[in-house]
């Protein structure tokens, strides 16, 4: 396509000329004969091209010379779009010499230089060229392979290959958390970093002897009495099966810095001893509950009693444990001092089994068996006595919303299941929250698959009786939350409510690891009057709560700060790490683009001659014909204006 300017030849006044027609200078085929700027047949060599004659004889007669077809007078104005061979070289190396040192005036768009060399003019055109070959084959070329023209590309190419993007590192996250000393968690699976704290409420039991006569009890709420809590596991054994089993150790220190009280404050609480033997000799004959009645008298044993929290919490000494395992030997499993969490302190919960996750990564943290066990046998139905989920102190990453956490416990001998209730983030860490489901501790009739765990009361309540040497004890939530309304309103001074009493576990979703966890669960004993056992009185039939408990323990401090930069901070770096590189690319690629664009004007050449001599005119029409010579095969059309 013919190129126009309106711009000013130097060393002649602008006038206004009507352009030609566009002539068409080389064909893109190879076997067109070059072809003249004016004439249609090449001139001879040593010919003075016909304008330039007609243009002198008009000027010896005072004439304007008349303009070529399609030019203007003296400027010669030309579109390349083409590469320039070396014959072009050539010719227009041997025209420079014949002419001598030329004057130029090149105009690229509205701008002017002066002073050009034509040699330098010449390479400047070839380069042109093959910039611009170069520039289709960079852009023509594969991706992720070196292009003529530069390495910006292969080098973002290498570096995205090596960027580990959030796909990569969810390829590389089953490494990082599955059982394996080389594993990125081990240290934290083995060493739980995160301190737990125990905290102990106390329902203290206001009227003991108003309860004894038949009136409703009440209880006021004392604590919490804090201990910090340890666990380190130990024998730790790799099996073949793609398993590893140990045991977990657990030790308590008291905190009264964290406490309201101290462990030597006393506590009204029921008699679990002489209450629980009642509720078992109640389908006795009458003559062994009078000799049971005959013992509690001489061992000074009542329905309630007075004692401190530290003999609550890690037991005591009562004669009554002694005369009961001389006589019933298989009655209670400890044989010393009596304490509801004696069993707890100083000494492990059971020989997990659990997958490694190294083989078999869709099985990590699952347990595999307690105890040499698969299933338990407490409950009434298969269903209840299977053992699923982890051992409740890590789960396997890549949780979504549909995700549940299953975890066994050994303290409530049953899988517990929780569910997802929404997403938030705990010291700058994304995090999942799951929470009970309201059918957790939910009877048979409101929630039949639990139907195994009964008998059963009201709904809300567990009767863990079966595990717990036959006492009548109950799990639920603190306060009877979420449990039947009756349960609270028997029993004077519980306010059950969801932000004190409800129990959560904040999961990082890619690991699998807690990073904030509460678990709040009560203990309850159901006593009445047992007919033939005077200590009883005349107790109304009661679910009477008797101690409610919090672990709690969230990641602070160094493993936190640990686990924000490798886990956390990292990868969201390089996620848009990739993005910024990949923008970069896209810049890299733009500027030799717009470099090969802006070097294309140069392509559109206008000149003119500031000589006026005619050595130098035949020069510049010399050279301007050897570029107009025959192209290698596979150029493309070009065309001028003269």
């Amino acid at each position: 396509m013919a190129h126009k300017t309106s711009g000013h030849l130097p060393g002649r006044s602008s006038v206004r000329r009507r352009p030609g027609p566009a002539v068409p200078l080389r064909s893109a085929s190879p076997e067109s004969p070059p072809v003249s700027p004016v004439s249609r047949s090449p001139s001879p060599p040593g010919a003075e091209p016909r304008e330039r004659r007609a243009g002198a004889r008009a000027r010896r007669h005072g004439q304007p010379r008349q303009s070529a077809p399609g030019g203007r007078g003296a400027g010669l104005h030309w579109a390349a779009v083409r590469r320039a061979g070396s014959r072009h070289d050539r010719a227009g190396a041997h025209a420079h010499q014949a002419a001598g040192p030329q004057d130029f005036n090149i105009r690229v768009g509205k701008y002017t230089m002066s002073g050009v060399d034509v040699d330098e003019f010449s390479r400047d055109l070839h380069a042109c060229q093959a910039r611009l070959d170069h520039l289709w084959k960079a852009v023509l070329h594969p991706p992720c392979q070196r292009p003529p023209w530069g390495t910006a590309v292969p080098y973002l190419c290498r570096q995205r290959a090596a960027l580990p993007t959030a796909r990569s590192s969810r390829e590389r996250a089953p490494t990082n958390v599955r059982i394996d000393p080389s594993s990125l968690s081990f240290n934290m699976w083995k060493e739980i970093p995160v301190p737990f704290y125990l905290s102990v409420y106390f329902f203290d039991i206001v009227n003991p002897d108003a309860i004894l006569l038949g009136e409703k009890p009440q209880v006021q709420e004392r604590g919490p009495y804090v201990y910090r809590e340890f666990r380190h596991k130990s024998n730790i054994t790799f099996n073949d099966n793609d398993t590893v089993s140990f045991l977990e150790y657990r030790s308590f220190q008291f905190q009264p810095d964290k406490s309201h009280g101290l462990e030597s404050d006393y506590i009204v609480m029921p008699n679990i001893l002489v209450l629980a033997a009642a509720m078992m000799m109640e389908n006795k004959p009458m003559s062994l509950k009078l000799i049971m009645t005959l013992a509690f008298s001489t061992l000074g044993e009542r329905a309630f009693m007075n004692r401190t929290v530290g003999e609550i919490m890690w037991g005591y000494e009562d004669p009554l444990i002694h005369l009961i395992n001389k006589y019933l030997p298989n009655m209670f499993p400890f044989k010393g001092k009596f304490g509801l969490f004696a069993e707890l302190n100083n000494s492990d919960s059971g020989l997990f089994t659990v997958f490694t996750g190294v083989k078999d990564f869709s099985r990590i943290h699952l347990v595999d068996k307690w105890n040499g066990l698969s299933k338990v046998s407490f409950w009434h139905s298969d269903q209840c006595n299977m053992i699923n989920g982890t051992s409740g102190q890590m789960w396997a990453p890549f949780m979504t919303p549909e995700t549940s956490l299953e975890f066994y416990s050994p303290e409530a001998c049953r899988s517990m299941n929780l569910i997802y209730k929404e997403s938030g983030t705990f010291e700058g860490i994304p995090t999942y929250r799951f929470v009970a489901p309201s059918t957790l501790f939910a009877n048979g009739s409101v929630y039949p698959p639990n139907e195994g765990f009964c008998p059963c009361r009201e709904s809300g309540i567990q009767n863990v009786s079966t595990c717990r040497f036959n006492a009548p004890l109950f799990l639920s939530h603190p306060h009877f939350y979420n449990a039947d309304p009756v349960l609270a309103e028997a029993v004077l001074g519980l306010h059950p409510n969801q932000e004190e009493h409800s129990l959560f576990l904040d999961i990082h979703p890619v690991t699998g690891i807690p990073m904030n966890c509460s678990v709040k669960l009560q203990l309850s004993l159901y006593i009445k009057a047992i007919r033939g056992i005077g200590q009883t009185g005349k107790i109304q039939p009661v679910v009477l709560p008797l101690v409610w408990f919090e672990e709690s323990g969230a990641m602070e401090g160094k493993p936190l700060q640990t686990f924000y930069t490798q886990l956390v901070l990292m990868p969201s770096v390089l996620h848009y790490a990739q993005y910024v590189l990949l923008a970069l690319g896209c810049v890299l690629l733009l500027i030799p683009v717009i470099h090969q664009i802006r070097s294309q004007e140069k392509c559109y050449l206008f000149w003119s001659s500031s000589k006026k001599g005619s050595k130098d005119k035949e020069a510049i029409q010399a050279y301007s014909e050897s570029l107009m010579t025959s192209a290698p095969k596979g150029t493309v059309l070009q065309e001028a204006r003269l």
